[in-house]
C-alpha cells in the first residue's frame, strides 16, 4: 500500500468511525468515555490523522457494539 492509499484508508476508516458514532448520537467525550480512550486520539482517528493501533480498533469496536470488521467495511 502506498502512501496515498493508506491516507484514504485512514480517512475512509475514520468517516465510518464517525458516522457509527454519530449514529449512537454519541459525541466524542461520551465514546471517549465509554471506551476509556482519550478524546483527542478518538478524533485524531476519525479525521484520518492517526493509524490506530489494533488495541484500540478492538476497544472502540466495544464501546460502539460493533463486530471489529464493521469498522472497516468502507475502507477501499
Amino acid at each position: 500500500m502506498d502512501d496515498i492509499e493508506e491516507h484514504s484508508a485512514l480517512e475512509d476508516f475514520g468517516k465510518h468511525l464517525q458516522q457509527l458514532r454519530t449514529d449512537r448520537n454519541l459525541s466524542l467525550r461520551e465514546l471517549a468515555a465509554i471506551a476509556d480512550l482519550e478524546y483527542a486520539l478518538i478524533h485524531r482517528v476519525e479525521k484520518g490523522k492517526v493509524n490506530p493501533k489494533l488495541t484500540t480498533i478492538l476497544t472502540l469496536a466495544r464501546a460502539l457494539d460493533v463486530h471489529p470488521k464493521e469498522l472497516f467495511k468502507y475502507i477501499k
